[in-house]
């Protein structure tokens, strides 16, 4: 058996809906390939289901981080606190609009950033704070809200890894004052290609967005730009295919969430031996990744390799210790937790058309590594 960790079938049963879908608007007269109507019932479609005032699809989870940034007002002079491990756009997207990341540290356990290191980082300068929810656990944000209310920052929730998450009956998304999503083919509600959304409840953001979205234009007067923007417009092949997807997700999501409570039940005795899975629990959880915490990450992930079982290392290093963001790194500081997970960190295959038999292997599998000391 073998099992790798990204699939190359994830979408083998539904490729003749996406032939058909391509075929279908490639031959239709109006020939509008972005943001035509599939793109505006898309979004309509994700508004109903979260119970939000405006989504606006785009080109990429790292573009939907910019966007809100820039439809914000950050920029040059303003800091925006990020958590110091995860992936490279909460980062990128900060420096992309001017202003200037600061790391706080992450929860040993979860690898959410931390609250406390949140208000920590906060300054005079701080113009937002943008926790992000990672692998199967959803940040705390209820405490995020009250941090930013108390210093009158903005919140932007990246949830970029967590559509279908609820925590406290809040949805993804919905706690910040905007939050965004990834549509890249692993994500749990991914496509046949990039895509991402802007998801708020502020009028004048999305309004805002939509021109950023579009090289600044209002949709009223073509040519007529109204602020500098990006090209990060959403194709209507994939809004279509994501339509027909949208139904399914929650089966999709529930056969995620059974997978983790499976792994996580097998793993709960091998702490003892250095390997910890995440904690338990539905509330507050995603499982877009499934990660383990091993002391002998890199033994583990070769003893599973030899067992058929892929793996993968989401993130080896730190985003202060990465090149691209060392110089916003102030000297002498340091975020041991986000350290430890680099090194720690490993995650195990969970999408939805695994089979049980197929995950009993893979439980198996990391139940007969001997764990132990380094």
């Amino acid at each position: 058996m073998t099992l790798p960790f990204f699939p190359p079938d994830l979408f083998d049963d539904e490729r003749d809906v996406l032939l058909e879908t391509v075929f279908r608007i490639g031959t239709a007269p109006a020939q509008r390939f972005i943001l035509g109507e599939r793109t505006a019932a898309f979004e309509q479609a994700l508004r109903l289901q979260l119970g939000a005032a405006d989504v606006m699809a785009c080109g990429s989870g790292t573009a939907a981080l910019t966007l809100v940034l820039g439809a914000m007002g950050v920029g040059p002079g303003d800091e925006v606190v990020v958590p110091a491990f995860g992936c490279a756009p909460l980062a990128s997207s900060v420096v992309s609009v001017g202003a200037t990341p600061v790391f706080a540290d992450v929860h040993p356990w979860t690898m959410v950033v931390e609250p406390y290191e949140v208000e920590a980082a906060i300054s005079a300068r701080t113009a937002a704070i943008m926790p992000a929810h990672m692998f199967s656990v959803m940040a705390d944000m209820p405490t995020m809200r009250a941090l930013a209310d108390r210093h009158c920052v903005r919140l932007v929730e990246d949830s970029a890894v967590a559509q279908g998450g609820t925590l406290a009956g809040v949805p993804a998304g919905r706690w910040g004052d905007a939050g965004v999503f990834s549509f890249v083919q692993v994500k749990t509600f991914g496509t046949a290609g990039e895509g991402g959304a802007v998801v708020t409840d502020d009028p004048e953001l999305g309004r805002l967005v939509r021109m950023l979205r579009n090289h600044g234009q209002d949709g009223r007067d073509r040519f007529v730009h109204h602020v500098i923007g990006h090209n990060s417009r959403f194709d209507e092949v994939l809004a279509d295919f994501q339509l027909h997807r949208l139904p399914g997700l929650a089966g999709r999501l529930r056969r995620r969430a059974e997978i983790a409570d499976y792994y996580t039940e097998r793993f709960a005795p091998l702490v003892e031996r250095g390997v910890q899975p995440p904690p338990p629990g539905r509330d507050g959880r995603c499982f877009y990744v499934y990660s383990l915490l091993a002391d002998r990450r890199d033994d583990l992930k070769r003893h599973l390799t030899t067992r058929g079982v892929g793996s993968h290392v989401y993130y080896p290093a730190p985003l202060p210790a990465q090149p691209a963001f060392a110089r916003y790194a102030k000297p002498g500081q340091y975020w041991p937790h986000a350290e430890l997970a680099s090194a720690r960190t490993l995650a195990l295959p969970i999408y939805p058309h695994l089979t049980d038999a197929q995950v009993e292997h893979i439980a198996d599998a990391v139940c007969d590594f001997p764990g132990g000391p380094r």
